[in-house]
């Protein structure tokens, strides 16, 4: 791995993500996740692995997207499990992850829900 930032509070993987994407940079995302995090991407089905969620944003990176940041919810902390969210910027459903602090303070992901749509009525 090279040197890159690292998350200090849970917060920051949101940003670091963003960053991360559009600069293009696959390996930087999967960084932020532990070695065997789960991913609930793409919808309905499940990426598992760090090296497996790699080579997902390599494919979605291939096309150049843009993503925006997203004023985070109030993070919810446990001891070393906290509890993040976004809510997406169209107002359909939420993001929701859960990241564990490393031995050396930062944190990771360990679940990530990128997309859950609220059902429609």
């Amino acid at each position: 791995m090279t040197d890159r930032e690292r998350a200090h509070r849970p917060e920051d993987l949101t940003r670091l993500f963003v960053e991360r994407a559009n600069a293009g940079d696959a390996a930087g995302i999967a960084a932020l996740y532990e070695e065997d995090a789960v991913m609930a991407y793409p919808a309905g089905s499940l990426t598992v692995g760090r090296a497996a969620i790699q080579a997902l944003w390599e494919k979605v990176l291939a096309h150049a997207p843009t993503f925006q940041p997203e004023t985070p919810l109030p993070t919810l902390v446990s001891g070393d499990l906290a509890l993040t969210s976004t809510p997406p910027r169209d107002g359909s459903g939420a993001r929701a992850q859960v990241v564990r602090r490393q031995p050396d303070g930062t944190w990771l992901r360990v679940l990530d829900q990128p997309e859950f749509v609220t059902p429609q009525r």
